[in-house]
């Protein structure tokens, strides 16, 4: 028996599609953890674009994929253990503001339970505008110091201390120390 090799480009767009629904995820959701547009998205799920490279490392990475699972036609099975290397952890960096928060949550929780490491930098800040009514923050202090802001009301939070807080009004993580502060960061949606 003969095999041809077809020269047909992958079908990225049905590989996207089948893996964003198999993680619970919206265009929506995939578009702010990817950092891609969603009408690009929308367009490459529909056969209508093709993702840059760049792009489609976004994504794969957003998804915690390889990059060739994202090109393949073909499943892979499930690994009963999956483990993300620390340069797969997709992160949201913002550098201009003096943070970085890399997402440790699975993406197909997304919108509903939400994890995150947040590192501020000495005077960096994280401020957030009010999310879905009914959303809370739990913010874990590992190291270093940091004081929160939720509407009009300030607490220094220390080492070890976790903070409890609603994140349906305006909010601020504040770095006001002279060394690195970090911090695990759940937001639970309701």
């Amino acid at each position: 028996m003969k095999i041809i090799a077809s020269n047909a480009p992958p079908e990225v767009g049905a590989t996207l599609q089948r893996l964003r629904l198999a993680r619970g995820l919206t265009l929506e959701d995939l578009s702010r953890v990817a950092g891609v547009s969603k009408s690009m998205l929308s367009q490459i799920e529909r056969e209508k674009a093709n993702p840059t490279i760049a792009i489609t490392w976004r994504l794969a990475n957003a998804l915690g994929v390889e990059i060739g699972e994202l090109l393949s036609n073909q499943q892979k099975a499930v690994d009963t253990i999956r483990l993300l290397e620390a340069h797969e952890t997709p992160t949201l960096p913002g550098t201009h503001a003096g943070y970085v928060l890399r997402i440790l949550g699975p993406m197909e929780l997304a919108g509903k339970y939400e994890w995150y490491e947040l590192t501020l930098a000495p005077g960096g800040e994280l401020v957030s505008q009010p999310h879905d009514p009914g959303t809370a923050e739990h913010l874990t202090l590992l190291n270093g110091a940091m004081e929160l802001e939720v509407g009009t009301a300030k607490k220094k939070v220390k080492a070890g201390a976790t903070a409890r807080y609603p994140a349906d009004v305006p909010h601020a993580l504040r770095n006001p120390g002279k060394t690195e502060a970090k911090a695990l960061l759940v937001v639970i949606h309701r």
